[in-house]
């Protein structure tokens, strides 16, 4: 036994075994982080036939760009219609009441039509025993240039 430790090749050797373990302990862990790092390089690259990452990239910058101007196309689309949908005559108010209280039922009435910025008109009909009166009124942010009576407010109030 003694022998074995005057010789300095079983030293070297014994020596030259650790570092054989250690490069093979290495050579696994970097294997392992190896495989991680081409399952994460799979994800990423999918089924894009492309082994270059920078075409990758520059496709998907492309993608983004266009899906922008797309959403910015959609948005002007959106703001026209909604300025179209404010300036339809659309909303609608009704009431009807007796104008004189001493005859006839709730045969008279008022009518207001107005759009999304209060503008429109209110039609009123006034019944009488012999006629009936209608007069329209322009609407200018839910007000007239002519006096409005409680009825065509009410109207006005319903139809917003």
């Amino acid at each position: 036994m003694d022998e074995w430790m005057y010789n300095p090749m079983n030293g070297v050797t014994v020596v030259l075994a650790i570092i054989v373990i250690i490069i093979g302990i290495r050579i696994m862990v970097v294997g392992s982080r190896l495989k991680k790092l081409r399952k994460q390089y799979v994800e990423v690259m999918g089924n894009t036939g492309v082994t270059d990452l920078e075409s990758v990239i520059v496709d998907l910058k492309q993608t983004i760009a266009a899906q922008a101007e797309h959403t910015q196309h959609i948005q002007s689309q959106m703001e026209i219609m909604q300025r179209v949908q404010m300036q339809g005559k659309g909303r609608v108010g009704i009431i009807r009441y007796n104008a004189f209280a001493d005859q006839g039922s709730d045969l008279s009435f008022s009518i207001a039509v107005v759009n999304g910025a209060d503008d429109g008109m209110v039609i009123s009909g006034i019944h009488s025993r012999e006629n009936t009166y209608v007069y329209a009124k322009p609407l200018d942010k839910g007000e007239s240039s002519y006096p409005l009576t409680p009825e065509e407010r009410k109207a006005i109030e319903q139809a917003k």
